[in-house]
């Protein structure tokens, strides 16, 4: 979904356009679920900022602390067990992108 519909968390197609999304579906021969398709890679990580900020306040606060931030998204309404999703693997696939993505930006000379 990333590479060919810019979207890089997942949202399902619900919900009203915004500045972000403008509506536009994409529809997974799996199960026939609708996901969000962007124009610009950026707009689905706004689209994803705005989300968190406006849905998920709890979440967003926490957005500097990995670990509490991965705990209160994956055990969220955000999560969704009916479509498969698993919110233990969930929390530990966010922890560990965060740690792989700390390790870059210390190797590249920034502190973290």
């Amino acid at each position: 979904m990333a590479t060919k519909y810019n979207n890089y968390f997942g949202l399902c197609g619900f919900g009203k356009p915004n500045d972000f999304w403008h509506g536009g579906k994409a529809t997974l021969r799996e199960g026939g679920l609708e996901f969000r398709r962007y124009a610009t890679a950026e707009d689905s990580f706004l689209d994803y900022a705005r989300l968190i900020r406006n849905c998920y306040p709890q979440a967003a606060a926490l957005s500097e602390y990995p670990e509490a931030f991965a705990r209160e998204i994956a055990y969220s309404r955000y999560i969704s067990e009916t479509n498969g999703d698993n919110r233990e693997s969930y929390r530990q696939a966010i922890v560990c992108l965060c740690s792989s993505i700390e390790l870059e930006l210390i190797q590249l000379g920034f502190t973290v």
